[in-house]
């Protein structure tokens, strides 16, 4: 269980640099989803085994969903969109790990991942629009919308950053207070619990983003592309 949901605690130091323990679980989750990514990719067939049907579906699903929200090809945005759900499901997987806290019970590790989204949702439109177009969407539909938009792109990645830890952050502390009180097994129920809501909030979290993309390149399918 944590201490608090705004300190972390320090692992180690690379020189005059602290090194805090949610960074050193990321680090380790990133290694173990690089090598299982790696392990079970590296024999592909035509006909494929158990192991490669499932890999085929849960892409396939992904891009489904990507193709009903934003009405597009999903290929250019599948490489972002899935590997920030497979990140965040894991992550927050690891509270059921014991010994463990999920990065995403950290305001830092969310805010990280909101602003990757902030970026991306950038990088996407000026890639759909050009500079130009792009930018005009933000005096859409005045000039005195523009205060109002540019405004909401903040506001809307910090309500990402606030929902993810606020319902991670919950969980672990419900488990946390359960375990301590009433022993090792009864907390099996509120495991599965948070089973599920780490599903579903990376789930959410991985959807607004596709929405948040889908509105900065919805119009390049209303109109020609504007030069950059």
């Amino acid at each position: 269980m944590i201490n608090s949901p705004l300190t972390t605690r320090i692992a180690f130091h690379l020189g005059p640099v602290p090194v805090t323990e949610p960074v050193v679980t990321t680090w380790g989750l990133m290694a173990t989803l690089v090598l299982g990514a790696a392990l079970a990719t590296r024999r592909l067939r035509d006909e494929p085994g158990r192991v490669q049907a499932v890999l085929e579906l849960a892409v396939s699903t992904i891009e489904d969903q990507i193709r009903e929200t934003l009405r597009a090809d999903p290929r250019p945005y599948l490489p972002f969109l899935a590997t920030l759900f497979v990140f965040i499901a894991g992550a927050n997987l690891l509270a059921l790990v014991p010994g463990l806290e999920p990065p995403t019970a950290h305001l830092e590790t969310d805010a990280a991942l909101a602003v990757m989204v902030f970026l991306a949702v950038h990088v996407f439109g000026v890639r759909a629009l050009g500079w130009r177009g792009y930018l005009a969407q933000f005096a859409r539909p005045t000039w005195v919308m523009l205060p109002l938009n540019l405004v909401s792109e903040v506001t809307r990645t910090f309500s990402l950053m606030v929902r993810l830890f606020g319902n991670i952050m919950s969980g672990v502390f419900v488990i946390g207070v359960v375990l301590s009180l009433v022993g090792l097994f009864v907390p099996i129920p509120f495991m599965a619990l948070e089973l599920l809501t780490g599903l579903i909030q990376a789930y959410i979290f991985t959807v607004l983003a596709m929405v948040f993309i889908g509105g900065a390149v919805e119009p390049a399918r209303a109109s020609p592309r504007s030069p950059a």
